[in-house]
């Protein structure tokens, strides 16, 4: 008889963002698996005897190739084990997650997706800002900041990248900032731009840095810090600088 599989989102790295679901589902687990940034004090939630397997991906490392982890997540779950596959952040943004749940729904396992705080938010509450404003900033839009080869993904809307109005959050961006930047100033975005590059949000090494577009493209440009981090500019409030 086969088993479950609970999509637990474990939010940006501080274990006391999440949820009440994902530390049950975490507790009654026979096995799981989990992002690199899931890993440290979020584990300790998971009950002894447990099987801890990482499966992380990290740009510039050798991580697991998806469809080792989609299978191990349908091995698992058919010898009858609970099954939590641990992801960073909210497991429905840049996560990957489509990809499991069609592994699992051809295999006929039963799947839930428990969801948690995204580290966009986490990094606007961290600097003591919001990502709306009201009537300088009534949209909020998330972008990947690289496609499955590490570069900016092709295809962008530059358009609606560029629109001032917007709260615009870049994940996985760090390499590729520069490049876009370059872009969107073409488009017609100011140059000066509130920016801010948040690493290793709500963890001991978190580190905010706030700027415009282009003085964080050249910053990050000559930067090899490898803190896990995302971008967020346009009409940012002022907050302490955290």
């Amino acid at each position: 008889m086969s088993g479950v599989v609970s999509f637990v989102s474990s939010g940006p790295g501080d274990p006391e963002l999440l949820t009440l679901k994902a530390v049950d589902r975490l507790t009654r687990a026979d096995a799981v698996l989990f992002d690199d940034l899931s890993s440290g004090p979020i584990l300790t939630h998971a009950r002894a005897g447990a099987d801890l397997v990482g499966v992380g991906k990290r740009a510039g490392r050798p991580s697991p190739k998806q469809d080792h982890v989609s299978r191990l997540l349908v091995d698992y779950a058919r010898t009858g084990q609970r099954v939590v596959r641990l992801k960073s952040g909210d497991c429905g943004i840049f996560g990957r997650l489509e990809e499991e749940v069609i592994a699992l729904r051809a295999a006929g396992i039963a799947y839930e997706i428990v969801p948690g705080v995204t580290s966009a938010s986490a990094a606007a509450a961290a600097a003591g800002i919001p990502l709306t404003r009201r009537l300088t900033a009534r949209r909020v839009q998330f972008v990947t900041g690289h496609d499955v080869t590490g570069a900016l993904p092709e295809g962008l809307d530059l358009k609606a990248l560029a629109d001032p109005g917007a709260t615009t959050v870049v994940y996985m961006g760090k390499r590729t900032f520069a490049g876009l930047v370059a872009r969107l100033v073409m488009e017609g975005l100011p140059a000066d731009t509130p920016a801010m590059l948040a690493e290793a949000v709500t963890t001991p090494d978190q580190r905010l840095t706030r700027a415009t577009i282009t003085d964080l493209a050249a910053q990050l440009a000559q930067s090899d810090s490898k803190l896990p981090g995302l971008i967020l500019y346009g009409p940012l409030a002022e907050g302490d600088g955290g």
